[in-house]
């Protein structure tokens, strides 16, 4: 099912599954004239019910930070959604919009002011913290939540997680990087929830594989310098003092071809490549930009080792950093996100943030499986058959689907940077016929 009005993969829509309404029997012959009448009633009355039930308001409720620290961030992602409000609902399509103050007690707050308002979906919240708070809260109601957060630790059956997590990217970039015959693995990975969950996922990716990982080193992500974890992570020290060790060994002898040796040795600081070819960095602006040097600088080349990213690397201030330049990182596909922004800009003012999608194409969601309800006679639009329908949806984000336990499966694009622009390596999926890595 296609969200998006500016955008092109398609995702076939699955057969309707309507729910014709329910109408007392029609009155056969021999019937009392009263018991007639009565029937005939009670036929209008629930006719009259159906109609008044089909034509009701369809409240859908958005919980976003308005205010507080991360205000900035929720307002660009309800611009977001207005814009697929405009793009995608029909009539009877109303959003229910309830600021999270971008704490926890504002979040269950927010839910509870958005169920009194009789909503039938929440989308939202942004944060994981927040999202645990909601939960009680929506799942007393019996109504499925759809929260932006990338943290699958939050995701059951009956709340689903939209954001871009940590395994789907890591699946993307692993397979193929694999695919092109890398074999050693190592990552450097900041001491966070978010770099434990990259470091887990890639784990279960190189197992899956069936390659090596031969490195895993964290990095306090508040440290000022990280010199001695990269160096530790780049076999520094022993690669140094095995040139060393070469060098003397060539100094002892007088013949030619030592000499030759040892000139060929000069300005070289390590003898002998570091223990991995590739390296995963899932670091993001100016912490990536002060690591990404560091390996050059402690003999990781990389010329010889393939650095990769996530897509926190989605940023165009990278592309000016030497040392990424030839890096590969996986993204959404960058088209349809290059229309987004642009009539965002266009209508907005300013450029959107990454996140802003996830607002724009949970809407659209919503707004679409109302307006098939709305064909189809249903009467509930949001039941968890249609949120987990098998062949998914299309929107600002590439294509993605939910799982019966809640995680979703996404269609990403691989991207190599390049000092203009980002450059698609391997482009998205368009549908899950497709293989998705």
């Amino acid at each position: 099912m296609s969200l998006t009005a500016c955008a092109a993969p398609k995702v076939p829509s699955p057969q309707p599954e309507a729910q014709p309404p329910q109408f007392p029997a029609i009155p056969q012959a021999g019937e009392t004239g009263g018991e007639l009448n009565q029937s005939l009633a009670d036929v209008n009355e629930a006719e009259a019910a159906a109609e008044a039930a089909l034509a009701a308001p369809v409240k859908v409720g958005l919980l976003l930070p308005l205010s507080g620290g991360r205000g900035a961030v929720g307002q660009s992602i309800l611009n977001a959604a207005q814009l697929a409000l405009f793009d995608l609902a029909g009539e009877r399509f109303t959003l229910v919009v309830r600021d999270t103050r971008g704490t926890p007690e504002g979040a269950a707050a927010a839910a509870r002011s958005a169920l009194a308002a009789d909503v039938s979906i929440i989308l939202g919240p942004l944060f994981s913290t927040s999202v645990e708070a909601v939960k009680p809260v929506v799942l007393e109601a019996n109504l499925p939540l759809i929260t932006f957060s990338n943290n699958t630790a939050v995701a059951d059956p009956q709340t689903f997680v939209m954001g871009v997590t940590p395994r789907t990217q890591v699946d993307r970039v692993v397979d193929y990087a694999v695919a092109r015959g890398l074999q050693r693995f190592a990552v450097l990975a900041p001491e966070s929830p978010y770099g434990t969950s990259v470091v887990q996922s890639l784990q279960e990716a190189i197992f899956r594989n069936g390659v090596e990982l031969s490195r895993v080193v964290f990095f306090d992500p508040q440290a000022q310098d990280i010199s001695a974890e990269v160096r530790a992570l780049a076999d520094y020290d022993q690669r140094s003092a095995a040139l060393q060790a070469q060098k003397r060994s060539l100094e002892a002898r007088s013949d030619e071809a030592a000499q030759r040796a040892l000139a060929r040795l000069k300005g070289i600081e390590t003898l002998g490549p570091p223990a991995f070819d590739v390296i995963l960095i899932p670091a993001s602006g100016r912490q990536l930009l002060s690591v990404a040097p560091l390996l050059a600088y402690y003999d990781v080349d990389p010329g010889e080792v393939r650095f990769l990213g996530t897509s926190l690397w989605d940023d165009p201030s990278l592309r000016r950093e030497p040392s990424l330049q030839g890096a590969w990182f996986p993204a959404p596909p960058p088209a349809l996100w290059r229309t987004f922004s642009n009539r965002y800009r266009q209508t907005y003012g300013q450029s959107p943030p990454r996140v802003a999608s996830l607002g724009y194409d949970a809407v659209a969601l919503a707004a679409v499986l109302e307006r098939r309800a709305t064909a189809e006679g249903a009467f509930v639009a949001y039941t968890v058959d249609r949120i987990t329908q098998p062949v998914g949806f299309s929107g600002i984000d590439g294509i993605f689907r939910f799982l019966a336990n809640g995680q979703v499966q996404r269609g990403l694009a691989v991207l190599t940077v390049e000092p203009e622009s980002f450059v698609e390596l391997d482009p998205a999926p368009q549908s899950f016929g497709q293989a998705i890595n």
